[in-house]
């Protein structure tokens, strides 16, 4: 029984482990957490950022697009296009099973209910992509273009 438990309380930690948020950096693959660049053209990139909330993945694609402009000696950006892909996962429920064995001369029937427990709260990732123009001298005068050093100086802390 104490096996079971510990084998239980071991499971629980790794599940929620999983849905634990990655510190501000690259993805290790296209669906990780972080962020993905993808030169279009000059001064054009498509930067991306996923994270486990709406605000985390706005916020951090909105830093990554400032770091590429500084990167590309520019001084500001503008989002061209943007969208965000909300991807929720869950885990839990549950099922009814009905089973049937036979040999030795004996048959049985079986009727299971199972009730799956979320214990890790399942995953739930959003990915916020922004195609950007960089550029230098005066910031265009709209809603959509940003300051890099500003956008880097109010994103420092997270």
């Amino acid at each position: 029984m104490i096996r079971t438990a510990t084998a239980l309380a071991l499971l629980a930690a790794g599940l929620a482990a999983c849905t634990t948020a990655k510190p501000y950096g690259p993805a290790t693959s296209a669906t990780a957490q972080g962020y993905l660049v993808q030169p279009i053209e000059t001064n054009r990139y498509r930067v991306s950022y996923t994270a486990l909330s709406p605000e985390d993945a706005r916020r951090f694609a909105l830093r990554r697009a400032a770091e590429v402009t500084v990167e590309q000696g520019a001084e500001w950006f503008r989002v061209v296009s943007s969208y965000t892909d909300q991807d929720v996962s869950r885990s839990g429920g549950s099922s009814v099973s009905v089973g049937g064995s036979s040999g030795g001369g004996y048959s049985g029937v079986g009727v299971g209910v199972g009730i799956g427990l979320p214990l890790g709260g399942g995953t739930s990732k959003t990915t916020e992509s922004l195609e950007i123009i960089t550029g230098s001298g005066p910031k265009p005068d709209e809603p959509n273009a940003y300051d890099a050093s500003s956008v880097l100086v109010n994103t420092a802390g997270y």
